[in-house]
């Protein structure tokens, strides 16, 4: 097991839950794949994306429903200066993951986080367990609970 899907079982279970991870047979990598992997529909899936403060440096995780794109325009308003994405080296330097894995849980560094409030219509949601191929089913306001996420209007 790889020492980024045991991260996220640490955090699940420290939380008290027993969401599983589950392996998927095909890759995960965005959020169509994995709806159609775990069963759901793709605003089910949760989507983690990671983003650079132009000045500051600091890492941000948006936690975005499936079907809806960060704009932005409103991110930087949320964060409260200019973004850049995030490239795959300071991804993997700020949370851990690897992009195409980065679960919103289990992080290398406290990051702060900001949630879709599209994600709260759903009885359970999914979301990357560290890699690629698994994923893992949780209640929404346990994710946002653990992720620390503040609600925010950041989508297109």
């Amino acid at each position: 097991m790889s020492k980024s899907l045991k991260r996220v079982r640490a955090a699940l279970r420290a939380a008290g839950l027993d969401a599983d991870p589950l392996e998927m047979a095909d890759g995960t990598r965005t959020a169509d794949e994995a709806a159609a992997a775990a069963g759901c529909m793709p605003d089910q899936i949760c989507k983690s994306i990671i983003f650079q403060g132009h000045d500051s440096g600091e890492c941000l995780l948006f936690l975005t429903a499936g079907g809806n794109r960060v704009d932005a325009d409103k991110a930087a308003a949320v964060a409260g200066e200019a973004l850049d994405r995030a490239d795959a080296a300071t991804v993997r330097a700020c949370t851990g993951f690897a992009i195409g894995g980065v679960a919103p849980i289990g992080h290398l560094h406290p990051i702060r986080a900001f949630w879709d409030p599209r994600l709260a219509d759903f009885a359970e949601i999914w979301a990357a367990a560290g890699t690629p191929r698994h994923v893992f089913p949780i209640e929404p306001a346990d994710l946002r609970r653990l992720s620390g996420a503040q609600q925010a209007d950041f989508t297109a």
